[in-house]
This record gives C-alpha cells, structure tokens and sequence, in this order.
C-alpha cells in the first residue's frame, strides 16, 4: 500500500473498526480481529492517505500474521525499511505490526510485542473499576506454621500469566508456589532450614519469574545475595548478586533486574551479566529530599523504563523516569496518616497502563489507588481495620494482579495471600 504521510493529521492514531458491522467486503479471515481503513482514513485535509497497490484488496491489519501473509507482504509491500517508524495503537492481544514509513510510502511491515510489566495487569482497567470486597484465601488456608498449606509472615509475591502465585514464604525461608485450584502448595525453593549453602535461603523478601531462562529469581537478603534458582525440580540455586541487602525486586522487558538495597536507600539496575549494577533511583543517603530514599521497600518498573519505589519512612511513592536525577511524588503527598491524601508505611507497589499506582498502605491496612497526577487516592480494597475477616487486612505488603486484573495481597499479619476478583462491568 502506499501512505500519504503528508495527508495525515497528526493527532490521530489507528482505531479499531466497529466488529458489529457486517463484513460486506468478503474479507478472507475474522473480520472482528481486524482494523479496516478507508482511503481518506486520518486525513487532516479530505486527501486519500492510504491506496492498496492492488485493486480490490481491503487495507487492514490481523492481530497475527499468517505464512500468507508474510509471503504477501515480501511480494507486494516489500521495500527498504529507511525512514521513521509510525506504530498502531497496541490492541488486547499480544502481537501488532509496526509499519516502516518514509515520507511518500510504507511497505514493510514487522511484528513486536506487546509489553506488560512484571505484576501488571494486561488488560486496561478503567478509572472506576471496582474489586469484590471479601477476598479468596488462596495460600495459607491454615494459618501460621510450617505445613505445604500455611505460610508464616509473607512478604513479596508474584502471580504469572497462568495464575500460579509463588510466594516468599520469609519465616519458613522458602518460596512456595500455589498453582489456580490446587489444594495445596509446594516448595519450589529453599525450605531446608535456614542458612547460607546453595540449597538454603534465609529469610527471603522476594520473589519473580524470568520467563526467558525458567528459573526464579530471588531477594535472600539475610545472606545479602540475589538468586537465581531452577524453576522446575531444582534443588539449589546460583548466587547473581553478592553483598547487597536486597529487599526486593523487579525485570523490565530487556531482563534487567531492577534491585531495591534497603540499607543504601537506593535502586540499582543489573543488565544481564552485570555484577556491579548502575544506581536508578536514590543513593544520595537516607533523607526526604526528592533526589533521596528513607527505607525503600518495593519496587515497581513501567514500559518507559520509570521506576516506581515505596519510599517506606518517608510514606510516600516515588516515580523517577529513565535517567533522572530525582524522583517525583505520585502517591502520599501530606506525610504519615489515614486521609485519603496520605499513606503510613508504604510497601507493595504496581503501575498500570493508565499510570495508575496501586499501593500497599501497610499500617492503615488497605490497598489504595491513585490516578496519574492525583492528590488523593481512593480504597480500594480493606480500609476496615486490621482483622482477619475476609474483607479486613492485617499490615498487607506484597501485591500483584494476574492478566485478568485480579488483585493478590501478601496479608502479612494473617500469614495468609488474599485474592480480590475484579468486578465485571457490562458495557
């Protein structure tokens, strides 16, 4: 096809075709899945913007691409890929086309992925979205104790795309993963006593999937390490980083680590291979200054490469952006209380697609929402007081949602993970 790239207005972007229409145009695949243009489509000045090189054939774009397809695109639209690159807006699926331009035609089409941080949701929760307030004990079922079905003092966890949840089960110094609908967990790390060896984990805060190398990678702070460890059947893990007081930690899209040093008040991040890490976030000493941290806890990494941290004793959260020197409140902006305007010792963290920050209020025992550039939050879920009824929280401090939006509470004091639905809106 060829794009008038002068044609187009600027302020536009591709939107996706109404799916009820009926499809009078014999397209040859799932007419919903598609976004179809009109020649005149995004024109600032009433000009055609986009003309098949072959008659008859409708301009559009799959959510994947066939082997036909391919092979159409490098007979028909192949040319060089020199020139800027305009991409269409990412739909609720996990591949788009970027499409090549130069200031006359774009013929070249590639496919990339859409990113979805680590804890983050998938889909796109909107503003006013509404969780059921009585949560699902999904791990720690029996209380405090050592047994495969109670956890004693939870700390970070993680949720993966199939829901299974791996938890860093502190007081037993082990992780143990929870699989959707099992009746029970299993230890996937650790859990042979404290100590120092390969096989051991003391006091873990920590835990995520790398999903490139299937291992896990955890915060075994007590032994001022990071580790990694086999995912499946694995009996000892590799030491990744030594001497840091890790409390805990995240990977962007690149499988950087991004790691939170509690005592040098400070976030690092570690490109693959690296040893020595660049500082992110802090590491201007312990103080409430905007280019300093006091007690970080959690930490959180956005498609920009942002980094997002619970600064703990200042009750605050705090976005710094790729490269800068110092960070900027986002959530907790009048100091230690309950109001809506304040946090008391922040702990978990997460970001979703709109900028939105969900946050661990640990000591008001509630998970609080602040949309991007809010003064105040909202709650969202608990708020009632600590308690162990299934609507209360008792010091929350890991959180995570699954693809679906549902939200999972590491319900610290209640050595328990809470599972909150999202409530499902009609349209």
């Amino acid at each position: 096809m060829d794009l008038f790239y002068d044609h187009i207005g600027m302020s536009y972007n591709f939107e996706k075709y109404d799916n009820t229409a009926v499809d009078t145009q014999n397209t040859p695949y799932d007419y919903g899945s598609v976004m179809h243009y009109g020649p005149t489509a995004f024109s600032k000045n009433g000009l055609n913007t986009i003309e098949p090189l072959q008659s008859g054939v409708v301009i559009g774009q799959r959510q994947t691409l066939s082997e036909i397809d391919i092979q159409e695109v490098r007979l028909f639209y192949g040319c060089s890929a020199a020139g800027s690159t305009l991409p269409p807006t990412v739909m609720n699926s996990t591949t788009t086309n970027t499409i090549p331009i130069t200031t006359a035609t774009a013929t070249t089409t590639t496919a990339t992925q859409q990113i979805v941080p680590l804890r983050a949701p998938a889909i796109d929760i909107r503003p006013n979205a509404k969780w059921v307030q009585s949560g699902l004990t999904v791990a720690g079922e029996n209380g405090s104790g050592n047994g495969i079905n109670q956890l004693y003092y939870p700390y970070g966890l993680y949720v993966d795309d199939d829901q299974t949840i791996y938890i860093a089960d502190h007081g037993n110094h082990r992780i143990v993963e929870r699989k959707i609908g099992a009746t029970s967990g299993q230890v996937v790390a650790g859990g042979t006593g404290s100590g120092n060896g390969s096989h051991q984990l003391d006091g873990p805060r920590d835990v995520i999937v790398d999903k490139e190398r299937d291992s896990l990678i955890i915060c075994d702070p007590n032994n001022r390490r990071v580790v990694r460890w086999p995912r499946r059947n694995g009996t000892s893990g590799e030491t990744i980083i030594s001497n840091i007081d890790c409390i805990s930690l995240t990977m962007d899209e690149n499988g950087s680590l991004y790691v939170v040093d509690y005592m040098k008040d400070e976030v690092k991040r570690y490109r693959f291979g690296d040893t020595e890490g660049t500082v992110v976030a802090g590491g201007n000493g312990r103080g409430n200054r905007l280019d300093q941290l006091s007690g970080p806890f959690y930490v959180f990494v956005d498609r920009n490469h942002s980094v997002y941290i619970s600064d703990h004793y200042n009750n605050r959260v705090v976005k710094w952006e790729e490269d800068a020197k110092q960070g900027i409140i986002v959530a907790g902006v009048q100091g230690q209380g309950n109001s809506l305007t304040q946090l008391s010792g922040p702990h978990g963290v997460v970001v979703d697609q709109l900028e939105t920050v969900y946050v661990a209020d640990s000591w008001n025992h509630r998970i609080m929402r602040w949309p991007k550039a809010a003064t105040e939050g909202s709650v969202i879920v608990g708020g009632y007081g600590q308690g162990r009824e299934s609507y209360k929280l008792n010091r929350p401090w890991g959180l995570s949602f699954d693809q679906h939006g549902n939200l999972y509470v590491g319900d610290f004091h209640n050595h328990r993970v809470q599972k909150f639905n999202i409530e499902q809106t009609i349209n």
